[in-house]
């Protein structure tokens, strides 16, 4: 990711198990890029869903763009369709009716190009005790590395 990031969903990562990456593109009006500009969106509590045979983002905070006027704004939490390849949303909607997944949305940046980006995973929910256990993998490698230093 060679881009300026402008979001990013850092409680993905606990919350889910993050198994494949898609880049997408978003279908946004001329309101919402000029925001993006000034680098302000939320994807924190937005996700990917499936409406009829296309997959939109939902619950993405971008806000009023402010020189815009109330005329030419838009709404902050419409639903922005994702651009991808027929191939990758076939799979994807797969995925999701079949075999139980969510797409989370992880990072929102600009590409090389200056064109706005969504990484989107593939997950599978994690359980309170999936956490747990990751929690206590880290804090030993944190340990480890300690006593490590210590003694080496």
């Amino acid at each position: 990711m060679a881009g300026k990031l402008i979001a990013e969903n850092r409680r993905a990562r606990f919350d889910y198990f993050l198994e494949q990456t898609f880049e997408a593109g978003i279908a946004l009006t001329g309101s919402e890029v000029k925001s993006l500009r000034n680098g302000k969106a939320n994807i924190a509590e937005s996700y990917a869903a499936v409406e009829g045979d296309e997959i939109v983002l939902v619950n993405a905070d971008i806000p009023p763009y402010a020189q815009a006027g109330p005329h030419f704004n838009h709404e902050p939490r419409r639903h922005r369709k994702l651009l991808l390849k027929r191939r990758e949303i076939d799979r994807l909607i797969g995925a999701v009716q079949r075999d139980g997944r969510t797409l989370v949305p992880t990072k929102l940046y600009w590409s090389d190009k200056g064109l706005a980006k969504l990484e989107i995973a593939l997950a599978k929910g994690k359980k309170a005790h999936d956490k747990r256990e990751v929690a206590a993998e880290r804090d030993w490698k944190r340990d480890k590395a300690r006593l490590l230093r210590e003694k080496g």
